[in-house]
């Protein structure tokens, strides 16, 4: 087995993650760094022949505009197989198939990755072996720890990439970039000049088919617990001595260590929401509760807000909103910084002086910053002006990126063990009082902005 060649093995291989994302990035990875060698091996459940594997993979790569000699050979060498990946001898099959190190990508339900974790604990494993493992970790926090300490048993910690495409290079990099080489930010980002954080994902997508995995998590477990909170801690972390592995994603675990809900009461600092039948974009949508595959006793909410607080020296007494749902308005998709006001305007300057802010969207990847200055024709009266910028995109999806560290065993863009309880940890209060019912569940129409009773959580 070459030490220099990687086989990726996608468990999971004929799911709608492997053929919508992982294929078409992984096109993307090779047609930008010519200097991987990967084979392909696919893994399912369904039977298939070799020849239809291969059409699915060109059809994908295709898809994510990626073509060349390169990928025209690791399709013709690419396999497929029908086996149950919970079955030791079936794994063992798949090992001796790969022609490099292996990489085992688990596109798979939490509960069967738990299980084939456990097939491979009791085994003989290939050296260098890694494993990808998607969200959610865990379904709550005992299960992410009992997957962490099953996976130490076995793996070193190095070579478990947990992956959340939110931490992909151009994410996270355009905030550090932002934060750390620029003296204007960095001197003020902290409590005595920030007033307020807010992190939004929403999306005025509904359901879409989803039922079977959304309607067991919800718009708190889907978004929140896991991109989200990642997000904060690249907002909120310490400066990193480096980009390397351990100081980039110990400064993260350090800030999600000091989060909790705010002032430690989930019932006043969340709420929820589950959007009814309304109109998107002239399009009717009907009631969540109405969508195939959902059942009404899991209570599962939509739209999910909590207020939270990054507890030490930098961050003291500054909320940070979170905020995520479906069948909205409007997609927004940005991080909101808020800027205290000035303690004082000279006497005589007019107009309307409004709170600095720094505007960073995630979709598509450009900075706004709104800025008070003299106005137009009178020079004692302000306005509000607004500095844009566009950051530079990558060459590669955020799964290509992602893929990339995994096949190069860089686990820099991954989320480690602990940051992956960090986050469990945080959400576990609010999980409990919706549980008793202790935050009421409201509605909103799909389209709309959300509840009309939503204004600011209050902050005291």
């Amino acid at each position: 087995m070459s030490s220099n060649r990687r086989t990726l093995v996608i468990l999971g291989a004929s799911g709608d993650l492997t053929a919508r994302l992982l294929l078409p990035g992984l096109g993307q990875l090779l047609a930008s760094q010519p200097d991987l060698q990967i084979d392909l091996i696919g893994v399912g459940g369904v039977p298939m022949t070799d020849a239809v594997w291969r059409r699915r993979v060109t059809s994908s790569f295709k898809a994510g505009a990626a073509s060349g000699a390169r990928l025209t050979a690791l399709i013709a060498s690419s396999r497929y197989f029908e086996a149950d990946a919970t079955n030791p001898d079936e794994l063992e099959k798949i090992f001796a198939a790969c022609t490099g190190i292996p990489a085992l990508y688990f596109a798979l339900p939490p509960a069967v990755t738990e299980k084939v974790c456990a097939t491979l604990s009791k085994m003989k494993l290939p050296s260098g072996l890694v494993l990808a493992l998607e969200k959610p970790f865990g379904t709550d926090l005992p299960s992410a720890r009992a997957l962490n300490r099953l996976l130490a048993t076995f793996i070193p910690e190095r070579q478990v990439h947990r992956v959340d495409h939110f931490l992909g290079k151009s994410t996270v990099l355009n905030i550090l970039g932002l934060r750390f080489a620029n003296r204007l930010f960095e001197q003020s980002w902290n409590a005595s000049n920030i007033e307020r954080v807010e992190i939004s994902y929403d999306e005025s997508l509904g359901l879409e088919g989803r039922a079977g995995y959304y309607d067991h998590a919800g718009a708190l477990i889907d978004m929140i617990q896991s991109h989200l909170l990642q997000v904060l801690a690249a907002i909120a972390m310490e400066p990193p001595s480096t980009l390397d592995s351990d100081d980039l994603r110990g400064a993260m675990a350090q800030a999600l260590r000091a989060t909790r809900i705010w002032q430690g009461k989930a019932a006043a600092g969340s709420r929820r929401a589950r959007y009814t039948a309304g109109t998107i974009d002239g399009k009717k949508l009907g009631a969540y509760l109405k969508e195939p595959g959902v059942d009404a006793a899991r209570g599962t909410e939509t739209l999910a807000e909590l207020v939270l607080s990054v507890d030490n020296w930098r961050w003291a007494g500054v909320p940070f909103v979170l905020r995520s749902g479906k069948a909205l308005e409007d997609s927004r998709k940005d991080i909101v910084i808020t800027f205290r006001p000035v303690p004082h305007l000279p006497t005589g300057m007019t107009g309307t002086s409004v709170p600095t802010q720094l505007r960073i969207s995630l979709d598509p990847h450009m900075m706004h910053l709104d800025l008070n200055i003299n106005g137009e024709g009178d020079p004692f009266s302000l306005d509000n002006v607004t500095l844009s910028a566009t950051f530079a995109d990558s060459t590669m999806g955020a799964y290509g990126e992602v893929l990339e560290g995994i096949l190069r065993g860089d686990p820099t863009l991954s989320v480690r063990g602990d940051v992956a309880e960090e986050c469990w940890r945080i959400v576990t209060p609010v999980l409990a009082a919706w549980h008793r019912d202790a935050v009421a569940m409201e509605t909103y129409p799909a389209g709309s902005a959300g509840p009309r009773s939503w204004k600011r959580l209050p902050i005291g």
